[in-house]
């Protein structure tokens, strides 16, 4: 009797057997409740500055853009990508990348107009929680070297 006693106070104050675990980080938290979209357009020093747009929510990526085609309004600031009636962007997403199906051409668009779409794209992305290192892919209508790059926002870090 006394052998079973010795056995289960061993066991006891030996524990379970698994061993402590160190905190884990879970990364950067969302930021919270949105006043609005921010928008990336260009200033007269042809630099990209950010833009809110106050529509009362952050939306999704596909509205974001939409908003971003549809021009800087009275802002002060311009764009780099043509105008154009139709602003629906096809948004997918995989791992470590986001695909961008937009609506226009290459020729509709200048490097830093593909800038405004990718850091547009990615600031709604991380502001809803979303990973920094996400890469971003623009497909445009026709086909174009351009559209299997992988991009990253200058401003987003």
């Amino acid at each position: 009797m006394k052998r079973i006693w010795w056995a289960v106070a061993t066991a006891l104050l030996a524990g379970c057997g698994v061993q402590p675990s160190r905190v884990a980080d879970g990364g950067e938290p969302p930021t919270g409740l949105a006043r609005g979209t921010t928008l990336y357009f260009v200033d007269a020093h042809d630099e990209l500055r950010p833009r809110l747009r106050r529509t009362g929510r952050l939306g999704t990526i596909s509205e974001a853009l939409a908003l971003l085609f549809s021009g800087p309004g009275d802002s002060g600031l311009r764009t780099e990508i043509a105008s154009d009636a139709t602003t629906r962007t096809v948004v997918t997403t995989a791992p470590g990348v986001m695909q961008l199906m937009v609506p226009i051409t290459i020729h509709d668009v200048t490097p830093l107009g593909i800038d405004q779409i990718v850091c547009t794209a990615l600031g709604v992305h991380v502001q809803g929680g979303g990973s920094k290192s996400m890469k971003v892919r623009v497909s445009f209508i026709q086909p174009t070297p351009e559209s299997d790059e992988r991009r990253t926002c200058p401003l987003i870090r």
